[in-house]
């Protein structure tokens, strides 16, 4: 979603006739997006902004002026504390009013040296007052939906990004069909909780992610479809038999549990068991035999017992995860986890990150490697670090790089696996 909104910002500066700067040292505008979901990530912006300070301060002695705007979520989590801790700071947006950029820019001029701060959560959706959405390439982003009701005890989502709104069907097909035109061959639809999708059809009916899903499987120059971030309690029926009736939906599904042990999925107000969870498994591997899964998984939330990790442990051993993101956990001001008692100690929660881990790569390793000899479609959209090289993904989402042209980015290509690491693929052009 980050990287989403970062183009869209993009977009809205180039409108307003803004050109990438090559350096920061050459920027008359810098802007950060940013994101609170972990601590080390919101302490690293302001890390950020004083090393931008000082290029700010060397600009000015040669006369040039620096705009300097922080967007997103840590914006919405600090609001005050931008402007007490970083004074220098012009504006600050929440990630739902940066499409009020154009508005804050021409402020900035009347109102030097105080910072504008928005982080209303207004009535308005910004998706219709934004640029239309451009093609980022091969592969583009489409948000469908934004907020989340579910108020996990660890997370601050939903006091930074409010509550659930989707957007309507037509705007989303409208939107999707316009980046296919544009030579987007894959559409990763975004939502923090993006199967809770409930946008309205022209007749004003309601309709869910595996209703939208069918429509853009009918998109004629779409090839691959994919949805992120999923919330297991919402998986229905309707979304599962998608995995089975649609072939451009890939078959790779990241859907978040957490951890493995019951009592802690009930401390963190998740609306399902490890058990509920492994049924919607088993329900979406019988729909398609084929399905791999990723995961996110918390390590040392309060309370967390040695049972409670080895739950954990063996939902993993269960479901092998062919990707998974793994954290130890993190106290967000404001949460109730928070407050909880029993936080765990930093040393026990290092240990058991390591433990997950070392399992985790060694099922993504062993997918990895049972990838060798396939022949997969992969789609190339970036260069790789090496003169000669294109980076792609495969159905599952894994990382590839070939030596191929320039004139393969862009394209599905069939590639034969020849060699795998835990985060990558290497493989060549499949002879005709």
């Amino acid at each position: 979603m980050n990287v989403y909104d970062s183009h869209r910002i993009a977009a809205i500066l180039q409108n307003l006739g803004f050109t990438e700067a090559s350096s920061l040292k050459t920027a008359d505008l810098v802007i950060f997006n940013t994101c609170h979901i972990r601590e080390k990530a919101a302490e690293k912006v302001f890390s950020d902004l004083g090393r931008l300070n000082m290029i700010r301060q060397e600009r000015l002695a040669q006369g040039l002026d620096t705009i300097i705007g922080v967007v997103g979520c840590v914006v919405q989590a600090e609001d005050e504390q931008i402007a007490k801790r970083s004074p220098f700071v012009d504006f600050a947006l929440g990630p739902l009013t940066y499409h009020r950029l154009p508005e804050i820019l021409a402020k900035i001029q009347k109102k030097k040296g105080m910072t504008l701060i928005d982080t209303e959560f207004p009535a308005e959706s910004k998706f219709d007052y934004l640029p239309d959405n451009t093609s980022m390439g091969g592969c583009s982003f489409l948000a469908i939906q934004e907020g989340c009701n579910n108020f996990c005890t660890y997370c601050v989502v939903p006091y930074t990004r409010g509550i659930e709104t989707s957007r309507p069907v037509e705007d989303v097909i409208k939107e999707a069909k316009k980046l296919v035109s544009e030579g987007s061959l894959e559409i990763n639809l975004l939502g923090q909780n993006v199967n809770s999708y409930h946008g309205e059809d022209s007749s004003g009916k309601e309709r869910n992610l595996a209703y939208l899903l069918r429509k853009l499987n009918e998109i004629e120059g779409l090839e691959r479809i994919r949805y992120t971030t999923s919330y297991p309690a919402d998986v229905d029926d309707d979304l599962i038999a998608c995995h089975k009736d649609l072939p451009k939906l890939m078959p790779y599904l990241h859907l978040p549990i957490q951890s493995g042990s019951d009592s802690i999925l009930k401390a963190m107000n998740r609306r399902h068991t490890s058990g509920q969870y492994l049924e919607t498994i088993h329900k979406l591997k019988e729909a398609n035999p084929n399905l791999g899964f990723s995961s996110d998984f918390i390590v040392g939330f309060p309370g967390e017992t040695d049972a409670d990790f080895s739950a954990t442990l063996d939902v993993v051993n269960k479901v092998k995860f062919i990707q998974a993101f793994s954290f130890k956990y993190s106290r967000r001001a404001g949460t109730p986890a928070a407050l909880m008692p029993n936080q765990i100690e930093e040393k026990v929660k290092k240990e058991r990150l390591e433990i997950l881990q070392d399992l985790l790569f060694s099922y993504q390793l062993k997918f990895n490697k049972e990838s060798v000899g396939k022949i997969m479609p992969v789609l190339f959209d970036n260069k790789g670090r090496h003169k000669g090289q294109l980076i792609g993904r495969t159905p599952y989402m894994q990382n590839l790089h070939a030596e191929l042209g320039k004139e393969y980015c862009n394209k599905i290509v069939n590639i034969k696996i020849t060699g795998a690491t835990v985060n990558s693929l290497t493989g060549i052009l499949e002879e005709k």
